[in-house]
């Protein structure tokens, strides 16, 4: 099993530890509570070195990634970033990324846990000739995850970069560890959420620095459980769970972020747009609030009476909402705020609430 460059740390730390797509990484670090308010009224930092990242260089990178992936990148300039998905000719999504548009390069970094499967995907329609190469980071560049009101604060403290402008998906480069680093705003919780992407060997001494100057401000390590509670609150679909093979992006509600309908042909590009025109999506990723204290497992399936109308994609329990939340794909008939469900967990069904998304948004 593979080992983030910081898994010392997160021993010394108290760390618990799962695997996510062959990587040891933290689950929490005794109190996964804690970490949940620390991004919700202070900050924390988290590890995502197991998340999928691909550097593409070569001439032809934008004009090769223009041709196969769902959203138009071509209108961006170096700083600014935009989410995609790869699709199959049958428009269902293979994986999902965010593009961050560099002068000599294109990163994509994977939202979501999916292992190295953006960079399978991508390979196989990289055609002899092409002027583009796709180096696969996963090992090689590390990514920290700063969430939390206090986020902007911590990073200037740190490394002396001002984030408070940046808009969603757009970054800075900054010189982190004595290495050429991106500080990225992302998505991840419902907070403001920065992402620092640099080389594996400077994320030593940008971890250190982080918990030394955010002291101040109460920082905590967060580990996976937090996250995914955090993640879930917000609203936030994620690759591998919500974002499949089983889901066309309309069903996800990825209408204006992760595919375009007039950039010109890509790989299921016909099948998105068709939906579009006639507006005949099957299924809607909706929000679910159960009535008692069973996490449902992903996959479980959802009822309307004796009638199987979905599956539960995601589900945790919710500091925020006091209760257990999730993400299901019900049919679109179903999928009405205050609708009356049934999830299917061992063979005893539990009563749910549809519920709009996001459960939770910052003031």
């Amino acid at each position: 099993m593979k080992q983030s460059r910081l898994h010392a740390h997160h021993v010394q730390l108290g760390a618990t530890f799962e695997e996510i797509t062959g990587w040891e990484m933290p689950a929490h670090y005794g109190d996964w509570r804690a970490e949940h308010a620390a991004v919700r009224q202070a900050v924390g930092v988290a590890d995502l070195a197991h998340r999928g990242k691909i550097r593409v260089t070569g001439d032809d990178r934008v004009k090769w990634l223009q041709s196969v992936i769902s959203n138009d990148i071509l209108p961006l300039q170096p700083g600014q970033g935009r989410y995609s998905s790869f699709l199959t000719h049958k428009g269902k999504m293979l994986t999902y990324f965010r593009c961050y548009v560099q002068t000599d390069a294109v990163m994509l970094e994977d939202v979501g846990e999916i292992g190295d499967a953006t960079h399978a995907a991508l390979r196989k329609f990289l055609l002899y000739g092409t002027k583009a190469k796709l180096e696969n980071c996963a090992e090689s560049w590390g990514l920290l995850l700063v969430s939390g009101p206090k986020a902007v604060q911590t990073m200037k403290s740190a490394f002396g970069v001002d984030c408070g402008d940046l808009q969603p998906v757009n970054f800075v480069t900054a010189q982190i560890g004595g290495q050429q680093a991106l500080v990225i705003r992302t998505e991840e919780t419902g907070e403001v959420d920065l992402e620092i992407l640099l080389p594996a060997e400077a994320l030593a001494a940008a971890w250190n620095k982080l918990l030394e100057t955010g002291a101040a401000n109460g920082i905590k390590a967060i580990g996976s459980q937090a996250r995914e509670a955090l993640r879930l609150e917000a609203g936030i679909p994620k690759a591998g769970t919500e974002l499949n093979e089983e889901i066309v992006p309309p069903e996800a509600n990825l209408e204006g972020k992760a595919f375009s309908l007039n950039k010109g042909c890509y790989p299921g590009q016909e099948v998105v747009a068709r939906m579009d025109t006639y507006g005949n999506v099957r299924r809607k990723l909706v929000g679910l609030v159960l009535k008692d204290v069973t996490v449902p497992p992903k996959g479980a399936k959802l009822f309307s009476g004796d009638r199987e109308i979905g599956w539960v994609s995601s589900a945790a329990m919710s500091p925020q909402q006091n209760g257990i939340i999730a993400f299901g794909f019900p049919l679109r008939d179903f999928s009405t705020a205050g609708t009356t469900l049934s999830i299917d967990v061992d063979g005893k069904k539990h009563d749910a609430t549809v519920a709009d998304l996001p459960f939770y948004r910052r003031a």
